[in-house]
């Protein structure tokens, strides 16, 4: 069993940076695989960035490319969402996702995911 609990949103001006991270309790969590979704009002749940259960593979969805720097520390049971120059189109809840699943990995659909945080919400004004 994973509890995930995320921290670190809330209201930033446009091309300002904002670091979200991922508690994570149980012994599971550094033999997973992790990854940030988000989720703005009246959309689908869309994946972000994903990170091995080592930390040696990422991936970016394009939007964020360049932008956002997901890391793990699994000697913490935490995870990482650097996202820097944020744009008003970022504003969503994020939710950090685990699980040994391309889905989670890298966002490959269908999937799931074995654990999810109940999200921190980011909103970014212009």
């Amino acid at each position: 069993q994973v509890q995930l609990v995320e921290s670190g949103g809330g209201l930033v001006q446009a091309g300002g940076s904002l670091r979200l991270s991922c508690a994570a309790s149980g012994r599971t969590f550094s033999g997973s695989h992790m990854g940030w979704f988000r989720q703005a009002p009246g959309k689908e749940r869309q994946f972000v960035a994903g990170i091995s259960w080592a930390g040696g593979r990422t991936y970016y969805a394009d939007s964020v490319k360049g932008r956002f720097t997901i890391s793990r520390e699994n000697a913490k049971n935490t995870g990482y969402l650097q996202m820097n120059s944020l744009k008003p189109e970022d504003t969503a809840v994020y939710c950090c996702a685990c699980g040994l699943t391309d889905y989670v990995l890298r966002g490959e659909t269908p999937g799931r995911a074995n654990y999810w945080g109940r999200g921190t919400q980011v909103t970014v004004s212009s």
